[in-house]
């Protein structure tokens, strides 16, 4: 046998895979592996349940993503510099945490499956941690922003929070790819869980954030601690019980093989897919331009409009036309016909558009001028980016699964603890940057986020000077752009389209048929291959 080059060694398909699979060994299930790729598969319940594991996700989202530093900073009451001191520790014990973690999901073979004892038990660690985390002002009832309990208390929470997440993240998130091989059971049930999880976030946010509003301006007499404390309790409870719920009911369809890679091979897993070898240069590339954990949109409806209320109406036209996208999901399907990459392409340039066009507007003293002509600057673009919410959605997450599944296609196995938390690592190393990025937005804004008010410039000394609002507004609509932009590049790339990518899905549901054939099949699995032998899976 030819000896293989090192380009084929590092970048080649494995010798076991898919890929390199003799045609003639695979060929007698062609039939069945078709079947298995056209006919959808999911029960309602298997549709509905990650539906529900993703409505407790996005509450968490609402205050441990966009409010979580916003909470350290302003309620806790722990000064900017310790909050990044603290990421920083806790994102260097990530790098160290994360790839062991990934490599032992990745090993994992049960009676149950492989994703699920860790969706089931996972959870309830993870979102108890985020439930303590905002027990933190209750605890620590002063304002003194050195304070080394309080400071201390973060640290540890956090570590705990982000060792669960790890363990939790990769299987909440890979757990679709392993329902079922049909694609367009993956994208309606896609649709359905981006269709709860941004209405659920939503419905939270329009609880929390006016609570929070009417606290801070003296109007509830709540403590923010008590109110960050509540929702912390209700995303936690709905988030674990949602994520163990689905861990119970929904089944794993897809086949692994008995016997995992070796860790060295999976640890380079990335490098024979090219496509996520891409996504990943772009992400890191883009990493550093976030908002650092703070929310400008909470900035903006504050300190521009005054309050909740003033903001609303704004954002309520926005809200209707994402309503309306989940109709349009099969139209934008179509749009390039069938193409997915176009699509994407399309509407992420249409998004940097007309986010950036109210960006710039607001740089002028005449359109920031009072908050209904802020407004008024800001909700047409508001509503047209919203209009292709869920087709976004919906279809790059799709091209996401098609990518780990290529990964497959190539190695024979599926890694995605390993290469998910090693590409997850980008977040975690740049967390720091993110924290020193949002200090220096802070300084070139002018805007002090210590500074607590609920009334149109409240910052401002001079009524008539708008510089720090227009930066504060132009935050708002501007920095989900350039990571966006970047993240552009490799759908240029992306040529997992048409017949390329059906021959590669019916060449892997031939391969998983031969593995359920060859090493004893699961009793659904079993059950899938008679269906489809008979055309009626």
């Amino acid at each position: 046998m030819a000896k293989k080059s090192l380009k084929e060694t590092i970048f080649g398909a494995e010798e076991n895979s898919a890929a390199k699979a003799d045609p003639e060994k695979l060929g007698r299930f062609q039939k069945i592996a078709a079947r298995m790729y056209h006919t959808p598969q999911l029960s309602a319940k298997e549709m509905g349940m990650p539906s529900l594991m993703a409505a407790g996700r996005a509450m968490s989202d609402v205050i441990n993503g966009n409010y979580r530093t916003i909470f350290f900073v302003s309620v806790l009451r722990i000064d900017m510099s310790y909050v990044a001191i603290i990421l920083t520790l806790v994102g260097i014990f990530d790098v160290l945490n994360d790839p062991l973690a990934g490599i032992v999901y990745d090993r994992t073979r049960t009676r149950w499956g492989k994703a699920r004892p860790y969706a089931f038990l996972a959870p309830l660690f993870y979102y108890g941690a985020t439930a303590l985390l905002f027990f933190g002002r209750l605890l620590f009832d002063n304002d003194v922003t050195d304070d080394p309990g309080k400071i201390l208390f973060v640290f540890l929470v956090l570590l705990v929070q982000n060792v669960f997440e790890t363990i939790y993240k990769v299987p909440r998130d890979t757990y679709q790819n392993l329902m079922t091989p049909n694609p367009q059971d993956r994208m309606s049930m896609g649709k359905w869980q981006t269709f709860v999880r941004r209405w659920s976030g939503d419905f939270l946010a329009f609880m929390f954030v006016p609570l929070l509003d009417l606290a801070r301006s003296g109007l509830l007499d709540v403590a923010p601690g008590v109110i960050f404390a509540g929702f912390g309790v209700i995303s936690a409870a709905v988030g674990a019980g949602g994520s163990m719920l689905m861990a119970t009911q929904c089944r794993e369809r897809i086949l692994l093989q008995p016997k995992p890679i070796a860790t060295s091979k999976a640890l380079f897993a990335i490098l024979k897919n090219k496509y996520a070898l891409r996504n990943f240069i772009a992400g890191f590339a883009g990493s550093w331009w976030n908002k650092g954990g703070y929310d400008w949109n909470y900035v903006a409806m504050l300190e521009i409009f005054g309050g909740v209320l003033r903001f609303w109406p704004w954002v309520i036209p926005g809200h209707i036309t994402r309503t309306v996208s989940l109709v349009l999901v099969e139209p934008f399907k179509k749009l390039f016909h069938g193409s997915y990459r176009k699509t994407v392409m399309f509407m992420r340039i249409w998004d940097m558009f007309l986010g950036s066009v109210p960006a710039i507007l607001g740089l002028s003293p005449k359109v920031l001028g009072t908050w209904w002509k802020t407004g008024l600057a800001f909700m047409p673009f508001e509503a047209l980016i919203s209009s292709n919410d869920m087709p976004s959605a919906v279809l790059e997450s799709e091209i996401g699964r098609e990518i780990s599944d290529y990964t497959e296609y190539m190695t024979g196995d599926r890694p995605d603890g390993t290469m998910g938390l090693l590409t997850g690592l980008i977040s975690k190393v740049t967390a720091p940057l993110s924290v020193l990025m949002t200090i220096a937005v802070f300084k070139w804004s002018g805007y002090d986020p210590n500074i607590a008010g609920n009334r149109p410039w409240n910052q401002q000394t001079v009524r008539d000077n708008h510089s720090m609002y227009s930066k504060v507004f132009f935050l708002m609509n501007f920095t989900d752009i350039v990571p966006n932009l970047l993240n552009l590049f490799p759908l240029c790339f992306y040529d997992l389209e048409g017949k390329k990518k059906e021959d590669m899905y019916i060449a892997l549901n031939e391969r998983r048929a031969l593995l359920a054939k060859e090493s004893g099949m699961s009793a659904e699995m079993e059950a899938l291959l008679e269906m489809a032998a008979e055309g009626n899976a």
